[in-house]
């Protein structure tokens, strides 16, 4: 296979477009082609250049040696790599006649790919969620959206497919990935019903409502291999002998023999981590970040990121990256932008507030958000592995109380915050976060160099995208869940540092931050456990 880069096309192109740009860019006739995929498509979008896509493709010739010989001096046409996934192992290679069959906690992205993995190299993994099927658990969450009732064991973190379901789909990340696992996590979404543009498109996204399908599609193939779903299994122990996993306990029900287990708890599983920390499993506090969610209209973010280009549907909805050092010290960047999308009550706990953002695939509601949070680290919580749960919660439970105790988020206006006054009435942008939004000042919710951070990035932002610091832009608090506040620490071998059989994986290990990362550290810990079956 070849590869061919930067084949650039308008953006309202013929279908057939695209092969004659690689006739002519390799000089070769149609008939010299056996096929060509897109690996890759982006857009140039800038203000004064025609809107165009930019292509790289893979194809297979007739006489690829020698055409690569031809352009072995063009950077652009290059051997394609090897990007198929292979399995490294089988369960029927397992010596003996019968094993105890792995055991993965937690069924979000992490849980899901390890668990699917595992499955499809024949080792028919058990996996043990908290909460519930994805539908079941969509109604629980609606119940707080709408009836601001939660159900703390059925939400926006927990339940089957984690927290990534209530998203905005993302499937990108800035992970090396040297073996291409990603290019696996794609594939399988695909199969499960994804739309086939994610492998190719530049920044793919599948949305809340498709991710339900997906997420039913692959479980059912983890239980036609042979493994198991078992839902509302909340895991409150941990049986360890000789500083090896033995099993876990299971609230009201047998405990469970182990000696395998795969930790994919996601960053909000806080009574796990006591657990475990409890236990004596090495864990360490690590850097995270807070802040509130930011609401703009979407015709604004797109004017400002697409000028003239702003509305056209072959793009979609603009998103941005920022990031401002402050002078106190303090980096405050954008996260989980979302694109036509809302802002979501992600709570996990009573008497606490929480947000995210999520998007649908369409990407076409009102408003665009994202996080604009600070980073904070563990001299900023002193106290061992679990104060930054502390801190965390200490914050929410803040936030529930300035929102008015009743899951409504505390919010302000843009222009308020700058100047230092509480808001008393919404403007132009109405925001999208159901329960409600109380106004207040939300200076008291983060500590002060926090809002001094932001109140200094703010107008920083609008140097890069015009109109960010618009009076009536709308922030909503309290963001807090921005990655987990420890790691379970792991050996080169994917186990715990001094519990031989244990496998953090995943965002509530501190070991990815978003659903590919997530879905990628699956595999690699589903790869890691095999090998150890095969070695024993």
């Amino acid at each position: 296979m070849i590869r061919v880069t930067e084949l650039r096309l308008p953006i309202s192109h013929a279908p057939e477009a695209l092969e004659e740009a690689i006739l002519r860019r390799l000089n070769i006739q149609a008939q010299d082609v056996i096929r060509f995929d897109v690996f890759k498509r982006s857009y140039d979008a800038r203000k004064n250049v025609a809107l165009a896509f930019i292509y790289t493709v893979d194809l297979s010739v007739k006489d690829e040696e020698k055409l690569l010989k031809q352009f072995s001096n063009d950077i652009h046409i290059r051997p394609s790599p090897d990007m198929s996934y292979h399995f490294v192992a089988n369960a029927s290679q397992v010596k003996g006649e019968s094993f105890a069959r792995p055991v993965v906690i937690g069924f979000g992205p992490c849980g899901i790919f390890a668990a699917l993995v595992l499955a499809q190299m024949g080792f028919k993994p058990i996996v043990l969620e908290r909460g519930k099927p994805v539908r079941e658990r969509t109604q629980d969450t609606w119940g707080l959206w709408r009836k601001n009732v939660l159900n703390p064991e059925s939400n926006v973190q927990f339940g089957e497919g984690g927290a990534g379901t209530f998203s905005d789909g993302k499937l990108w990340s800035q992970i090396k990935d040297p073996k291409f696992y990603g290019r696996k996590v794609i594939a399988e979404f695909i199969k499960a019903g994804a739309p086939e543009e994610i492998h190719y498109v530049a920044k793919p996204h599948i949305g809340t409502f498709r991710l339900v399908g997906v997420v039913e599609r692959m479980r059912q193939e983890i239980i036609e291999l042979g493994g198991e779903i078992r839902f509302s299994q909340k895991v409150v122990g941990f049986d360890i002998q000789n500083d090896r996993i033995a099993g876990v306990k299971i609230e009201g029900r047998p405990d469970l023999p182990a000696n395998h287990v795969v930790l994919a708890l996601g960053h909000s599983a806080r009574d796990t981590f006591e657990v475990l920390h409890a236990a004596g499993v090495y864990m360490e506090a690590k850097p995270f970040s807070v802040g509130f969610r930011i609401e703009h209209p979407q015709s604004l973010i797109d004017k400002a990121r697409l000028g003239p280009h702003a509305g056209n549907e072959l793009i979609g909805a603009a998103d941005y990256k920022l990031v401002h050092h402050a002078k106190n010290g303090r980096t405050v960047y954008s996260f989980c932008m979302c694109p036509g999308g809302t802002v979501v009550a992600a709570t996990s706990e009573p008497n606490r507030v929480v947000t995210n953002g999520m998007s649908q695939y369409s990407r076409n509601e009102r408003n665009a958000n994202a996080g604009i949070v600070v980073g904070i680290t563990p001299d900023d919580y002193p106290g061992g592995p679990l104060a930054g749960i502390d801190f965390q919660r200490a914050l929410e439970a803040k936030a529930y109380d300035l929102g008015g105790s009743t899951y409504e988020a505390p919010g302000q206006l843009v222009g308020d915050f700058l100047a230092g006054k509480a808001s008393t009435e919404f403007g132009s942008v109405m925001p999208s976060y159901k329960p409600g939004v109380h106004l207040t000042d939300l200076a008291e919710a983060l500590p002060p160099y926090a809002i001094e951070a932001i109140r200094e990035a703010i107008p920083a932002f609008e140097k890069q995208i015009k109109g960010f610091s618009m009076k009536d832009a709308v922030l909503t608090g309290i963001e807090t869940r921005t990655s987990s506040p420890l790691r379970i620490t792991r050996g080169s071998n994917f186990q715990s540092l001094n519990i031989k059989g244990l496998y953090p994986a995943g965002e509530g290990a501190g070991y990815a931050g978003g659903i590919l990362s997530a879905g990628v550290d699956g595999i690699k810990v589903a790869e890691a456990v095999a090998l150890d079956y095969l070695s024993k």
